[in-house]
């Protein structure tokens, strides 16, 4: 089995898969979000598709590592995804600086402004995974 990270944020869910070892992540896609049931939706056929058992959602702390307004609004649509998919497990895991790195990373490539804004998500939940991942050893 697999697990999906998420960057969930107002307009966009960056999305990222762990390959069949526990391993490495993958950016996905980044879903452009239009309705809680839209993405829902899409969601789970990343599910189907991937077969994932495990959500790896990202928590923006604050740099304190306190919890603020964003975190409740992360936690209300994981609130979602758990009466949407029940039998799939949810993890929270602090995503602080992730879109950070990620942006660095794409600069580093030399990726155009307009080019990062279309991937930036989807990297960030790459490095939420890739986080994950790593303390745990892979599966």
């Amino acid at each position: 089995m697999r697990a999906l990270a998420l960057d969930v944020g107002d307009n966009t869910i960056g999305v990222a898969v762990s390959d069949l070892l526990g391993l490495t992540a993958q950016g996905v896609e980044t879903i452009r979000r239009t309705s809680n049931k839209n993405d829902l939706h899409r969601l789970g056929e990343l599910i189907a598709q991937f077969e994932a058992d495990t959500f790896v959602i990202g928590l923006p702390k604050n740099m304190d590592g306190t919890e603020g307004t964003r975190c409740d609004l992360v936690r209300k649509f994981a609130a979602k995804l758990g009466a949407a998919f029940p039998a799939v497990k949810q993890i929270f895991w602090d995503e602080r600086l992730s879109t950070v790195a990620a942006t660095r990373n794409l600069i580093a490539a030399d990726l155009s402004r307009k080019k990062r804004k279309q991937v930036i998500d989807k990297m960030a939940a790459v490095y939420i995974l890739q986080g994950w991942l790593d303390s745990r050893g892979g599966f």
